[in-house]
């Protein structure tokens, strides 16, 4: 597989991860917003460079299941159930008070701590490795990802330069952002949803197709 190809699909897999408003790309936009672009993007790369170790950590774990497809079928299920639960939670039960942009950030002196921050911000966000490693295993399945260590380097650093295109236009267009429906947690909530809910629909196109 071309791994400019390769590189891509990490980019596209991780931008569309980070596109809902959440603690990092909000926090990445406020500190650009208040402290200055240049201590924005400093948060940005921490928070990349721990992106960039989980996904390697799930391209690894990806690389085991797809070689244990006992195992990925039963995971499939498992994630199919999860994916609906959390679409049904997002839709119907989160609560929809609140407005992300008032959100408060922690007041930090140095550039350097930034920097430290976004890694420690992104390390609380355990999310992307299973994320990354479903993700991986669904690549995989069409075909489009092999595990080579070539592979593997390109996806990790697609993902993490992904992440951090979606932080930088966070910084740059945060003013429109506020101003537009994801500024509302309920609305945010229904974005989230639906995202999960087209990972369900996916997930459960690929559980049928294994039935049959």
């Amino acid at each position: 597989m071309n791994i400019t190809l390769i590189f891509f699909l990490g980019f596209i897999v991780s931008l569309v991860g980070v596109i809902p408003p959440g603690l990092l790309n909000m926090t990445a936009a406020k500190i650009s917003l208040k402290e200055g672009f240049t201590r924005g993007v400093v948060f940005s790369i921490g928070a990349c460079i721990i992106v960039l170790l989980q996904t390697f950590i799930a391209a690894i774990f990806a690389r085991y299941l797809t070689k244990h497809p006992d195992v990925v079928n039963v995971l499939q299920r498992v994630a199919l159930v999860i994916f609906i639960l959390i679409s049904l939670y997002f839709f119907f039960i989160a609560k929809g008070d609140g407005d992300l942009k008032n959100d408060k950030i922690p007041e930090v002196r140095s550039k350097s701590s930034r920097f430290f921050q976004g890694i420690l911000m992104s390390a609380l966000n355990m999310f992307p490795i299973p994320f990354q490693a479903y993700m991986s295993v669904t690549l995989a399945s069409f075909g489009w990802l092999t595990f080579e260590h070539t592979d593997i380097f390109a996806y990790v650093f697609g993902a993490a330069m992904g992440s951090f295109v979606m932080l930088y236009m966070y910084m740059v267009f945060f003013d429109k952002i506020e101003n537009t429906t994801f500024k509302s947690q309920k609305n945010m909530n229904r974005f989230i949803g639906g995202i999960t809910a087209l990972v369900a629909l996916v997930t459960l196109i690929h559980v049928i197709r294994d039935v049959i």
